[in-house]
């Protein structure tokens, strides 16, 4: 495991990730993201080199398996061969002799966590202004700039999710200081130089969104628009009217210039990116649901969204995802209406239900945050089965992110992204006891050597040395 020497972490700024300003600087609209040449876009140019860390034919068995798709099996084994799950079954499940054995008793056996809402590498550790690279503040529109093109691999944060919190894959998305933030993108969890070693092989990219206080607020203070709601709104349409017509004329190969904010846009509006949309209120989120079928795309999940609970009915009739906090709500006025039961209610009301972070340290506790969800539901009469609870933590943000084909459940033929509990992965006393990415053992929490250390964490060189 030399390369765990190389190891990257996520840090998020929490609130801060999603509500800085960022610099007075001149408003940047998104024609100026214009750049001379053809009206047709590179097909890839920053194409995923992530390559599995190799691993050896491995079996757990006598575990508790959630198998993240609402499935559960007790005394279960669990087969990971070449990558993949190979196998899965009850305790009368045969195990040759030729691999390598982990007994789970008294343990459980889940899919990897999956956050959905992360800003690690983006907003690292330690939190300095200098690492500050999620918010491009200066317009209200960047739908050009790219979150992986700020992600540092070194952020000691991503071993600390691993380790702590068995997260082995996570979106990692702008701020949401603008109404368009950017392209979101799919990591696995995995010691890399490059963000690109370390991007999801397949995984699509994501539009960031965000309505609400954080546009209004970061442009109203400096005298442009949006400073209302309404003002959000207002921007929002232009800038999809715009989109929609650059569409058209790529689509009839008219010669235009290239345009970096509507290209993903254009993306958007034919179904190849994945609008994630920060969004606190009820109201808002059905003000956006509206304005996506006046433009022709579709939200596929709200973030934040504290208010969820009020139109569960109108997220599952439109196949919206939330992605929520247990209990972060209050600390300013559009979330003042949130509440601890949201996550049971909307799962409850038969929409898809997330547990997410948006914060370096809840990254590390998500299996607790959806315990938190799970007695809260309790206490109002709602019973989710641990089962059925796992669903938020991993099948849910696969599907919500387009990687649902690859990862997210433990089921033949995906990717052996699996995490090994030292009990029940609900309780505020479990944590990782081994995760395996793709099949190999990234984390151990009984070899020393198998436990992730950036290079950063590992001390300067020449520490004296001022140039």
């Amino acid at each position: 495991m030399k390369r765990l020497s190389c190891l990257a972490s996520p840090v998020v700024l929490a609130l801060a990730a999603c509500t800085t300003a960022g610099s007075d600087a001149a408003p940047k609209s998104a024609s100026a993201a214009s750049t001379p040449g053809p009206s047709t876009a590179p097909e890839n140019p920053y194409p995923s080199t992530y390559k599995a860390y190799p691993g050896v034919p491995t079996v757990i068995r006598n575990a508790t398996i959630l198998d993240g798709e609402g499935g559960k099996i007790e005394r279960g084994v669990v087969f990971l061969s070449g990558g993949k799950i190979t196998a899965i079954g009850g305790p009368e499940t045969p195990i040759p002799a030729d691999v390598a054995v982990f007994d789970g008793t008294g343990k459980y056996v889940t899919p990897g966590i999956i956050d959905i809402h992360s800003h690690l590498g983006d907003y690292p550790s330690p939190q300095v202004e200098a690492l500050s690279d999620g918010n491009e503040a200066t317009g209200p529109v960047t739908a050009d700039v790219w979150a992986e093109h700020s992600i540092w691999p070194q952020d000691a944060g991503f071993g600390r999710a691993l380790a702590n919190g068995g997260v082995t894959a996570l979106q990692i998305l702008p701020g949401s200081a603008n109404l368009f933030g950017g392209r979101g993108v799919s990591l696995k969890n995995v010691p890399a130089r490059t963000q690109q070693g370390m991007k999801f092989p397949g995984a699509p990219y994501s539009l960031k969104m965000a309505c609400g206080e954080n546009p209004k607020r970061v442009y109203g203070r400096k005298g442009r628009q949006p400073s209302t709601r309404m003002g959000n709104m207002a921007v929002d349409r232009q800038t999809w009217i715009r989109a929609r017509d650059y569409q058209k004329k790529r689509a009839a190969n008219k010669e235009q210039m290239r345009d970096l904010s509507m290209e993903t846009l254009a993306d958007v509006l034919e179904g190849k990116i994945l609008v994630q949309n920060h969004c606190y209120r009820a109201d808002e989120m059905a003000n956006v649901i509206d304005m996506s079928k006046e433009f022709g795309y579709k939200v596929t999940t709200f973030h934040h969204a504290v208010e969820s609970y009020k139109i569960a009915d109108l997220l599952k009739d439109n196949g919206i995802c939330s992605a929520m906090w247990a209990d972060w709500y209050g600390f300013k006025m559009e979330s003042y209406d949130g509440i601890r039961e949201n996550i049971a209610l909307v799962h409850n009301a038969g929409a898809c239900a997330i547990v997410h972070s948006d914060d370096e340290n809840g990254i590390q506790r998500l299996n607790q945050e959806a315990a938190k969800a799970i007695a809260a539901g309790k206490r109002m009469g709602i019973t989710v089965p641990e089962e059925i609870a796992w669903t938020w933590l991993s099948y849910n943000p696969a599907k919500a992110m387009g990687i649902a084909d690859q990862t997210g459940s433990l089921k033949v033929g995906k990717m052996a992204d699996v995490v090994l509990w030292n009990g029940n992965p609900f309780s505020i006393y479990t944590r990782p006891e081994r995760v395996w990415i793709d099949g190999a053992l990234m984390y151990d929490a009984n070899d020393p050597k198998r436990r992730p250390v950036s290079d950063f964490e590992l001390g300067q060189i020449g520490a004296g040395d001022t140039k």
